[in-house]
């Protein structure tokens, strides 16, 4: 058995092989990386797949005042309005409200007229409902006062008799 310069006996078959110098903890770090960043999505999808609710991600329909739907479109209630059903606010990185409320059928075109004065006259055609008397569209770059935070308003009418109209509101961003 042959001696080191130190006197001990050299193990057969070490053959004087340098130890490696591979830091394993730091190729295990870069072997998990990629498998945490993919964590949130594979945690998103499994929550999507087994949740039973129709909104798994948030933003489903919420009740809130007329007024603030109204005011999120920059409109006011007008007067002689009553709600129908409720108002919805619903979203979660697009943001829309919905309204819908019965006022005098003579007071239409005023409220209209006051609430959006650089709007387009109201339209009798190309309503977006079929059933629909009178309509608005208002989008940021035409008609929508500045402040508002919609980016879309919609606006659809239709008269119920000789003296009520009912109003469909819809304000949303895009």
């Amino acid at each position: 058995m042959a001696r080191t310069r130190t006197g001990r006996a050299e193990q057969p078959g070490a053959g004087g092989v340098p130890r490696g110098r591979t830091r394993w903890w730091l190729v295990a770090a870069v072997a998990v990386l990629p498998a945490t960043a993919l964590l949130p999505f594979v945690v998103a999808f499994v929550g999507m797949a087994f949740s039973d609710s129709e909104y798994p991600l948030g933003g489903g329909p919420k009740a809130v005042s007329c007024t603030q739907a109204l005011a999120f479109g920059g409109a006011a209630p007008p007067d002689g309005a009553t709600p129908v059903g409720g108002c919805v606010e619903q979203g979660r990185q697009d943001v829309s409200y919905s309204a819908d409320f019965r006022m005098p059928r003579a007071g239409v075109r005023d409220w209209l007229r006051r609430t959006y004065p650089d709007a387009p006259a109201p339209e009798t055609e190309s309503c977006l409902t079929d059933d629909a008397d009178l309509c608005l569209e208002l989008s940021y770059m035409q008609g929508l006062p500045e402040g508002v935070g919609a980016d879309v308003v919609q606006v659809s009418v239709t008269y119920e008799d000789s003296g009520t109209a009912l109003v469909g509101f819809a304000a949303f961003t895009i």
